[in-house]
């Protein structure tokens, strides 16, 4: 009787399986074929000559690319007084150094104590100043 039933149920199985393949996993048949190259010109397995979709694609490809050349763009708003009054309000932001752990990766408490250094900037002197390396400050030049 257990023979039966494993029988029973491996061919219950069998058949979802197939039934499954045929509804949802095989192509249908109504989708058009996949170009097949014959060594000329390239066709489809109906015998429609593709290269005319092809050449449409690419006429139209081409008109739209033909067609970026005429676009003009009108330059206008750069003279008017809402662009000219403009101003650029960027704001330099500059680490503290307490930006978090030395090494992200270390075991906690195995951190370093001592803070990374932070490279300075040197200041932007004005002419006749130079910049003095030593000190690191604008002085006026010595003759």
């Amino acid at each position: 009787m257990s023979k039966i039933k494993n029988i029973i149920i491996f061919v219950s199985i069998a058949v979802a399986l197939v039934l499954i393949y045929i509804f949802f996993i095989k192509p249908s048949d109504d989708t058009p074929a996949a170009l097949i190259s014959s060594g000329g010109t390239p066709t489809t397995s109906s015998g429609v000559v593709a290269a005319d979709a092809n050449s449409k694609v690419a006429r139209d490809f081409l008109d739209s690319l033909l067609n970026i050349k005429n676009i003009k763009l009108n330059d206008t708003i750069f003279s008017d007084n809402a662009f000219i009054s403009l101003h650029d309000s960027s704001i330099t932001l500059t680490p503290d150094g307490t930006e978090g752990r030395v090494n992200p990766f270390a075991a906690l408490g195995n951190d370093a104590v001592s803070t990374p250094s932070i490279p300075t900037v040197p200041p932007a002197c004005t002419l006749p100043k130079v910049l003095d390396t030593t000190t690191n400050t604008c002085v006026n030049p010595s003759h």
